[in-house]
């Protein structure tokens, strides 16, 4: 009898994890979409997508069971945990350097205040 709650235990929790997954992706896809300037869009994506894929692949690896599909699973979220806020930075960071601002950043720049003394 305990064996059958743990298999629902497992199936509501990979379901679950499944969808929940799949709303976090959707609605980073409609904030690409939706949001209004590139920095509000980095935002969505890369919070989003990244609770997204992690959860998906938890509801994967629940799905596989205690196998080398699972093992798998958790070394591409592994590496999907660590460069996805990486990339992320790196866009962000390439566009700051380019001149791109957020907007209501009114701060002086470090030349400006170099400039000014």
């Amino acid at each position: 009898m305990s064996g059958e709650w743990m298999t629902l235990a497992i199936d509501i929790l990979r379901w679950a994890s499944l969808g929940a997954g799949s709303i976090f992706v959707v609605i980073g896809a409609v904030g690409i979409v939706r949001l209004p300037d590139f920095w509000s869009r980095l935002h969505a994506v890369s919070v989003l997508d990244s609770a997204g894929v992690i959860l998906l692949i938890i509801g994967m690896a629940l799905s596989a069971g205690l196998t080398l599909v699972t093992v798998k699973l958790i070394i591409i979220g592994v590496f999907l945990f660590i460069t996805g806020p990486t990339a992320t930075h790196a866009v962000a960071n390439a566009a700051f350097v380019s001149g791109s601002r957020p907007a209501g950043d009114d701060q002086p720049d470090a030349d400006k205040k170099a400039h000014e003394s």
